[in-house]
C-alpha cells in the first residue's frame, strides 16, 4: 500500500537518481539549517522515494536516521512519520501484528498529522488488520475510508479501498462479491498505470477465482501479476503465493514447460525476496527495536523481578511434577517386579502340583459330618449334599467353562431353586455365586495356560471365549483380581520360563 506523504518532492516523477541528486542538493543547502525540519526532512523523503522503488534496504536506512534526527529535534511529527515508515517494513516482513499496534496508535493519537496523512494510516492500518485477520474491526475502516473519499472525489484512494473490500469479502469467503469489487479496482489501476496496486487487485481477484473453483480465470490474474513483474521488476512479498497456483494448476494439466517455467519464476523471486527478507529481519529490530528496548529496559527489570517469585513457584511445581513422575515410575517397576514374583509364584505351584494361591479348588464336597453345621436349617442335610455333589461334577466336568451360566440356569441344570444354591454356595465355597465362577475360570486358565503351549497361542479374545467370558477385558480384569499380577506378565513369564528350560 501507498505510505504517507511528508511534503511534496519537486522531482518525485522524474527517474530515482535524478531525485535523489536533488534531495541531496537539499541536504547540501540546508547543512547548516536550524529548523527542526533538518536533515530529518531529507532522510524521510529518500526513504519514501527508495521505498517506492522498491528497495527497502535503503529506504531501512533513512528512515532510522530519519527517526534518530527526529528524536533529536523532538519534532513529533517527524517521529510519527518516521515510525510509520518503519511500520510499513515491519508489515514487509510479516511482523503485522507490531504493525498493527504503531499505526493504531499514531491514527488514535496523532492530532499533529494532517487528514492527508491520518487518512493513509487508515488506509494501511486497514490493510495490517486484514492480514491479521481481524476483519470486523478492518471493515469498519475500510467502510469510513469509502465514504470520505467519494465524498471528497479522492478517486484514487477510494479504489485503494475499494480493493480492500475487495481482500475482507476474499477472507470472508464471499467470493463473488469479492471479484466485483476487485474487477473495478484492477481496471482502474490499469488505466493509471499503478502497478502494485493492479498487482494486488489481480493477486486477490486470482485468489477468489480459485475460490470458487474457475482455475481457468484463476491462472490468467496470476499470469498476468507475472508478466507485469517480468516488466517492473517491482516485487512484493505476497508474490510468492502467486506461483505454486501457477505451478499446481500446469502440473494438472500436464504442461511441463509451463511448469519448469513457473518454477524458475518462482525461485529467481523467492531468492530476491529472501535476500530483502533477511536484511530488513536482521537490522529494523537491531537498528529500530533494539534502542526501543533499552529505553525500556528498567520497566523490563522491574518486571521480571516481579516474575521472578512466580518463576520460583513454577520451577517448584515443575521439580514437584517431575518428583511424581519418578515416583510413579519407580512404583510402577516394583508392582511390575511384584507382579513377576507372582507369576512365577503361580507356575511354581503348578510345577509342585501344590496351590498356596488357590490355583487348585480344594474346596471339593464337603463331608457329611460337617453338613449339619454349616448348612441352614431351612435345608434338609440330603438336600444340601446333593447340591455338593452336583457342584463337584460342575467342577471336575469343567462345566464352569460354558458361556451364560447364572444362578438360575446352574439351579435348573442341578435341579433345586437359586435361593438354596446360593445358600450352599455362600456356606460352603465361602463366596457368592460369581466369584465362584470366576475363580473357577480363573484357577482353569492358569493350569492350562501353563501347560498348554497351543491354548497359549491363541488371542486373548478367543482364550475369553474358551472360558466362557463375552469379552476380552471381563477376562482379563477376571484373572488380576484373582490371582494379583496382570494376564500380560504371567504370559511373559511362562514364556520365559519355558525358553530357558528348552
Amino acid at each position: 500500500m501507498s505510505v504517507p506523504k511528508v511534503g511534496e518532492i519537486t522531482h518525485y516523477n522524474r527517474s530515482l537518481s535524478i531525485s535523489i541528486k536533488y534531495i541531496d542538493s537539499l541536504k547540501f543547502i540546508k547543512r547548516n539549517s536550524q529548523e527542526d525540519n533538518y536533515p530529518t526532512r531529507i532522510y524521510l523523503l529518500k526513504g519514501r522515494l527508495y521505498y517506492d522503488s522498491d528497495n527497502e534496504k535503503l529506504a531501512l536506512n533513512n528512515f532510522i536516521n530519519a527517526l534518530k534526527y527526529a528524536k533529536e529535534k523532538k519534532n513529533k511529527r517527524h517521529i510519527a512519520i518516521a515510525e510509520i515508515y518503519l511500520a510499513y517494513l515491519n508489515n514487509y516482513i510479516g511482523k503485522h501484528t507490531e504493525a498493527a499496534k504503531v499505526l493504531q496508535y499514531y491514527y488514535d493519537n496523532a492530532n499533529f498529522l494532517d487528514n492527508n496523512e491520518l487518512e493513509h494510516i487508515r488506509l494501511n492500518l486497514a490493510s495490517t488488520l486484514l492480514d491479521i485477520n481481524k476483519l470486523q474491526p478492518s471493515l469498519k475502516l475500510i467502510h469510513e475510508g469509502l465514504n470520505s473519499t467519494s465524498k471528497n472525489g479522492e478517486t484514487d484512494r477510494y479504489n485503494q479501498y475499494l480493493s480492500l473490500f475487495g481482500m475482507y469479502n476474499f477472507k470472508s469467503k464471499n467470493y463473488q462479491i469479492a471479484i466485483d469489487n476487485l474487477n473495478k479496482s484492477k481496471n482502474y489501476f490499469s488505466r493509471q498505470q499503478n502497478d502494485l496496486n493492479f498487482n494486488y487487485a489481480l493477486l486477490y481477484l486470482g485468489l477468489s477465482y480459485w475460490g470458487l473453483k474457475d482455475k481457468e480465470k484463476a491462472i490468467e490474474c496470476f499470469g498476468k501479476i507475472d508478466y507485469n513483474i517480468q516488466k517492473t521488476n517491482n516485487i512484493f512479498p505476497e508474490l510468492k503465493e502467486v506461483y505454486p497456483y501457477l505451478i499446481e494448476y500446469y502440473k494438472e494439466n500436464n504442461n511441463k514447460e509451463k511448469q519448469l517455467y513457473y518454477v524458475n519464476r518462482f525461485l529467481t523471486i523467492y531468492k530476491k525476496l529472501d535476500s530483502k527478507f533477511r536484511y530488513i529481519s536482521r537490522e529494523l529490530p537491531r537498528r529500530y527495536d533494539a534502542p526501543k528496548l533499552l529505553q525500556e529496559k528498567e520497566n523490563i527489570i522491574r518486571e521480571i523481578e516481579n516474575k521472578k517469585t512466580i518463576s520460583y513457584v513454577f520451577i517448584g511445581f515443575l521439580l514437584l511434577s517431575l518428583s511424581l513422575l519418578i515416583l510413579a515410575y519407580y512404583r510402577s517397576k516394583k508392582a511390575e517386579k511384584q507382579h513377576k514374583k507372582i507369576a512365577r509364584d503361580l507356575l511354581q505351584s503348578i510345577a509342585d502340583n501344590h496351590s498356596e494361591n488357590k490355583v487348585e479348588n480344594s474346596e471339593n464336597i464337603t463331608s457329611t459330618d460337617n453338613l449339619k453345621d454349616k448348612t441352614n436349617r431351612v435345608i434338609a442335610e440330603d438336600v444340601a449334599e446333593t447340591i455338593l455333589k452336583e457342584l463337584n461334577l460342575f467342577e471336575t466336568k469343567e462345566h464352569f467353562l460354558k458361556k451364560g451360566i447364572t444362578l438360575t440356569t446352574l439351579a435348573k441344570r442341578i435341579k433345586t431353586n437359586s435361593n438354596y444354591l446360593s445358600e450352599i454356595i455362600n456356606t460352603h465355597k465361602e463366596k457368592n455365586f460369581n466369584v465362584y465362577l470366576n475363580d473357577l475360570r480363573i484357577d482353569y486358565a492358569i493350569n492350562r495356560l501353563a501347560k498348554d503351549k497351543k491354548f497359549r497361542s491363541y488371542k486373548i479374545p478367543f482364550i475369553a471365549e474358551e472360558l466362557g467370558y463375552n469379552n476380552e477385558q471381563a477376562f482379563t480384569l477376571a484373572f488380576k483380581k484373582r490371582t494379583g499380577t496382570p494376564l500380560s506378565i504371567y504370559l511373559k513369564e511362562i514364556e520365559k520360563i519355558k525358553t530357558n528350560s528348552e
